[in-house]
């Protein structure tokens, strides 16, 4: 049975939004600012312990477009790996192994983690992130913080309704100060 691990790059006041820059935010791209050191290997390890994606229907499409014509381990690894992806509009899912899943939340990630023997992640996705993580969906939580206040933007944890109580893990500093925290349910 596949287990949901929610992992994002947020700044110290929360904000998760464009991290890499393809978006059109004032901040775009502002974890490149930071030495991530071991960060980049925990990423990495991430993805080959992926066996499936979740994804909201944008952060899809950035990443359909983008990771197709990239080469490497880590693209290998998305590239081939099954894709869910929660949408209610796409209807023509243009990246491999995709499964389009429109139906209540709870009841469609209960179908992709019976389908799944292994941890199915959940990158960036806004709106996927805080819905799964309000309805206790959420197996683990990976946060890699960077140290930086962005003011505005999309924060993680906006709209969580009551609380959700976490067990630490891990934690680890890398690189120019980014804290590396993995929490359980």
């Amino acid at each position: 049975m596949g287990k949901i691990v929610v992992t994002e790059f947020v700044s110290l006041d929360g904000v998760m939004e464009d991290p890499g820059g393809a978006e059109d935010y004032e901040h775009g791209g502002w974890t490149f600012e930071y030495d991530r050191g071991e960060g980049d290997k925990f990423k990495l390890e991430e993805a080959l312990d992926s066996e499936a994606l979740l994804l909201g229907r944008r952060t899809y499409e950035g990443f359909a477009e983008a990771w197709p014509s990239r080469e490497g381990e880590f693209a290998d690894k998305f590239n081939s790996m099954p894709k869910y992806v929660v949408s209610k509009t796409l209807e023509q899912p243009t990246w491999n192994n995709t499964t389009v899943l429109s139906g209540e939340l709870a009841e469609e990630v209960a179908r992709a983690r019976e389908a799944v023997d292994g941890n199915i992640y959940v990158h960036g996705s806004a709106q996927l992130a805080q819905a799964l993580l309000d309805r206790d969906l959420v197996d683990e939580l990976h946060l890699m913080v960077f140290p930086v206040l962005l003011g505005s933007g999309k924060r993680l944890l906006d709209g969580i309704s009551g609380k959700k109580p976490l067990r630490l893990a891990d934690s680890k500093t890398v690189g120019d100060g980014v804290v590396i925290l993995v929490y359980e349910r």
